[in-house]
C-alpha cells in the first residue's frame, strides 16, 4: 500500500499531554505554571518565555554558537579517517540550504526551533533525479506527527489552528508527507519517542517568576520607589472624609513627579508600607536564581551569560571543553547524524562541523600548539598551517617529521644488555672467498658492517 493510499487510516495524533485536549499541535502551551492560571490567562508560551533575558540569552548563544561552525561534507577511505571533500549532489545544498537562507541562519533556525519547541521539522525537496537539493525548516507549531495503523510516519503541514471543519461541516485539507521527506530533529523525548520536550517544559516557571519580579519592580520604580501603604486614623472616619484623604494623599504624594514632596497629615494620621521593599524582597538574589535555573536546564555555562564571574581557570580552552561536552555535542552529533540520513548519504560520506572555529587561539597559543604538533610527528607542516594559522601549502611540508634518533621499543629490545660479549662476526659468502679477485681491504670493511649491525639490534644474525 502506497503512503498516499494510507493517509484515509491514519489515526493516532501525537501531541504534548498540555495540547490533547485543545487540538493546538505540540508546544503551543508549555505547561500551566500555577494552579488557576489558565483561568487567569496566565499560561506561558515560548514567545513569552523569550522574552525573559536568560532564556534569550541562552537560546541565541547555543544557536550562535553551533551556527559559526562551518559544516562540511566529509568522505572516508574506510580507514575510519575522515577527510573533507566536494561532490556535486550534496554540496550545493550545504552551501545554500534553499532559495532564502544562508548555511549560517539555516544551522541557527534548526537549532532555535528545537531549543524552544523541542522538535524541528525540515521539508526536504528534491531534483528531477530525485537529490534533495533544498532544504526548509518549518515552524513546529503547524506540523503535527501522524501515525498509521502500519506504524507509517507522516507529517501534517499547514495552521493546526484553522485546520477545523468549516460551516458546512467539511474537514479543511491540508498536505501531508511521508516521513521520507522529512528531517525531524526533536530534543529529549518524554512521553513519545517522535515528540520532543523543549527545556521550557522544566524551566518555564523560572522564566515566569523572573518576569513577574521584573514587571513588579517596574511597577515599584514607576511609583517613586515608595512602596504603597495605608493611612490609620487614630478614631473612626466617614466614608466621605476616608475618600477626601485618599484623593488627596494620591494627588500630591503618588507618582513619580511628587517625588520628595513633604507629606503634612493631621488628625493623628500615620501611614504604614504594605508591601516589602527591594532589600526585604531580595530581588537581585531572587533573578539570579531564575536565570541560573534556566542555564542549568539548557547546559549552559552561567558565565557564558553573563551570569557570574567564570571559574579561576588557567585559559580559555578548559572553558569552551567544558561548554562543549555538556551542551554542544549532543546537539551537534543529532544534527549530523540527522542531515545525514535525511539527505540520504551513502555510507562512505558524512556530515561534519569544524570545531576548531568553536575557539580562536591567540598568536603565542597557536604558534606552540602547532610547534608541539610538528615536533611529536602528529601533523605535517602543511596541517600545522591550515589547522592553526589558515595558510596553504609549502614545497616539502606534507609528511610528518620526527628525528632519526628515535627507534622502535622492538629495535631497542634486540639491543644487546651493557657489558654483554658481541656476537662473532659473520661468515664471509662462499661467492666471496672462491672469488680471487675479491678485495681482502672491502671484506673486512663489509664485515665490520655486520658485527655493527648486530650489536645495534637492526636485523637478527
Amino acid at each position: 500500500m502506497g503512503w498516499r493510499q494510507a493517509l484515509s487510516s491514519l489515526r493516532s495524533i501525537l501531541s504534548p499531554p498540555s495540547a490533547r485536549d485543545g487540538g493546538g499541535g505540540w508546544a503551543r502551551i508549555i505547561h500551566e505554571p500555577a494552579p488557576g492560571a489558565w483561568q487567569l490567562n496566565a499560561d506561558l508560551r515560548p514567545e513569552t518565555a523569550l522574552s525573559y533575558s536568560a532564556v534569550y540569552a541562552c537560546v541565541s548563544q547555543i544557536a550562535f554558537d553551533i551556527g559559526k561552525l562551518h559544516l562540511q561534507l566529509v568522505t572516508t577511505a574506510g580507514d575510519g579517517v575522515w577527510t573533507v571533500t566536494t561532490n556535486p549532489a550534496w554540496s550545493p545544498v550545504l552551501r545554500k540550504p534553499n532559495r532564502y537562507q544562508t548555511i549560517v541562519k539555516f544551522i541557527e533556525g534548526w537549532i532555535t526551533s528545537k531549543l524552544v519547541h523541542g522538535n524541528t521539522y525540515v521539508l526536504k525537496a528534491r531534483d528531477a533525479r530525485g537529490v534533495v537539493n533544498a532544504l526548509y525548516v518549518l515552524d513546529p507549531t503547524r506540523v503535527r506527527v501522524l501515525v498509521a495503523p502500519d506504524g507509517g510516519v507522516y507529517y501534517e503541514l499547514g495552521d493546526i489552528d484553522a485546520g477545523r471543519p468549516d460551516l458546512a461541516g467539511r474537514d479543511v485539507d491540508r498536505p501531508v508527507v511521508p516521513a521520507s521527506e522529512m528531517i525531524h530533529d526533536l530534543m529529549i523525548a518524554l512521553f513519545h519517542p517522535l515528540v520532543g520536550v523543549s527545556p521550557l517544559y522544566a524551566c518555564g516557571v523560572s522564566a515566569l517568576q523572573g518576569q513577574t519580579i521584573q514587571s513588579n519592580s517596574s511597577r515599584f520604580f514607576s511609583q517613586g520607589s515608595n512602596p504603597s501603604g495605608i493611612l490609620i486614623a487614630p478614631g473612626p472616619i466617614t466614608d466621605e472624609h476616608a475618600a477626601r484623604l485618599k484623593k488627596r494623599w494620591d494627588e500630591r504624594y503618588s507618582g513619580p513627579d511628587n517625588v520628595g514632596r513633604v507629606a503634612v497629615m493631621g488628625d493623628n494620621l500615620k501611614y504604614e508600607p504594605l508591601t516589602m521593599t527591594a532589600v526585604d524582597a531580595q530581588l537581585i538574589d531572587q533573578l539570579k536564581w531564575t536565570a541560573e535555573t534556566i542555564c542549568s536546564t539548557y547546559h549552559v555555562p552561567p558565565y557564558l551569560v553573563n551570569i557570574g564571574p567564570p571559574p579561576p581557570y588557567g585559559g580559555v580552552e578548559p572553558l569552551v571543553q567544558q561548554y562543549y561536552a555538556s551542551c554542544l555535542q549532543s546537539l551537534l552529533t543529532s544534527f549530523e547524524v540527522c542531515l545525514d540520513e535525511g539527505l540520504e548519504l551513502p555510507t562512505e560520506y558524512g556530515t561534519a562541523f569544524d570545531l576548531t572555529d568553536l575557539i580562536l587561539m591567540d598568536a603565542a597559543t597557536r604558534t606552540k600548539a602547532a610547534h608541539d604538533a610538528i615536533n611529536a610527528g602528529a601533523l605535517s607542516p602543511n596541517e600545522a598551517r591550515r589547522m592553526y594559522f589558515g595558510l596553504g601549502p609549502v614545497a616539502g611540508g606534507d609528511s610528518p617529521y620526527l628525528q632519526q634518533q628515535y627507534y622502535s621499543l622492538a629495535a631497542l629490545d634486540k639491543r644487546p644488555e651493557p657489558g654483554a660479549t658481541p656476537p662473532p662476526p659473520a661468515p664471509v659468502p662462499a661467492e666471496l672467498e672462491d672469488d680471487e679477485d675479491a678485495d681482502p681491504t672491502f671484506e673486512a670493511a663489509y664485515a665490520a658492517v655486520q658485527t655493527a649491525a648486530l650489536a645495534e639490534g637492526l636485523y637478527d644474525a
